[in-house]
């Protein structure tokens, strides 16, 4: 809302006193204030329900009627603290085995969450479908692949280079290699980098050749990257939904 910074309780009084004047221009107010009709009529209504002091209220939920009985949470809660490797998954399924009523893991996985059992870093709910993780804008984020390798005639093979745009699921580039080796890759990257501008980062699982499974991941690539100005996140091993924009990229 694009008030001033500067005493904004009184500008969103001032405003309320003028527009409550007999033959006031109300919209002509707004747009002088800088706010919209339907911020001025807000503040307008509030004032005139009694609010005089006009504040930013909180938005908050009064009420979550949804939300589990204690009592199922703490039975959630003790098994965790009991199991600190298990997750909601897990716990859903062991208090269903003993005859506990308990909700799906989702919801299980939410009261951990709200408990602070689970850090904010592995707080996607499990098996949620609808929960997407995207960058707010395109060239912040990049992903990149090989899609295995195809026998071709001649004895040779192809090895399917791809890099997708996380934010908009762009396909940067797809290219078949004739293996999965740096210059190769360095080559597609500079023509691609050349088209599209740099990407602010990399997505990468932890092969070659910019991973490294040795766990030092110091490799000539990763090296190249950087001196771009270039970040490069590494996946967290055997976890391919991290970059499913990538994995299923041409899978139709």
């Amino acid at each position: 809302m694009p008030w001033n910074e500067v005493s904004v309780m009184d500008q969103r009084r001032e405003f309320v006193r003028l527009a409550l004047q007999e033959g006031a221009n109300r919209r002509e107010l707004c747009r002088r204030f800088g706010i919209s009709p339907e911020v001025g009529y807000k503040w307008l209504k509030r004032w005139q329900a009694g609010d005089h002091d006009l504040r930013d209220q909180s938005r908050r939920p009064k009420s979550m009627p949804r939300r589990s009985e204690p009592a199922i949470e703490a039975q959630v809660l003790a098994m965790r603290d009991t199991h600190p490797a298990w997750g909601a998954r897990k716990i859903a399924h062991c208090l269903k085995r003993d005859g506990q009523a308990v909700p799906v893991p989702s919801t299980v996985h939410q009261i951990l969450c709200r408990n602070q059992r689970i850090k904010p870093s592995e707080q996607a709910a499990p098996g949620s479908p609808g929960h997407r993780f995207e960058k707010d804008a395109p060239n912040q984020l990049w992903q990149m692949d090989f899609k295995g390798h195809m026998p071709l005639a001649g004895g040779t093979r192809c090895h399917p280079l791809t890099m997708v745009d996380d934010h908009s699921r762009y396909a940067l580039c797809l290219k078949a290699c004739a293996n999965e080796q740096r210059p190769d890759v360095q080559k597609h990257l500079t023509d691609t980098f050349r088209r599209y501008g740099l990407p602010e980062a990399f997505y990468l699982d932890n092969g070659s050749p910019w991973g490294d499974t040795s766990g030092v991941r110091w490799t000539a690539l990763k090296v190249w990257l950087l001196r771009l100005g270039v970040r490069v996140v590494h996946a967290r091993p055997r976890h391919p939904q991290g970059r499913g924009k990538n994995e299923r990229s041409i899978a139709a």
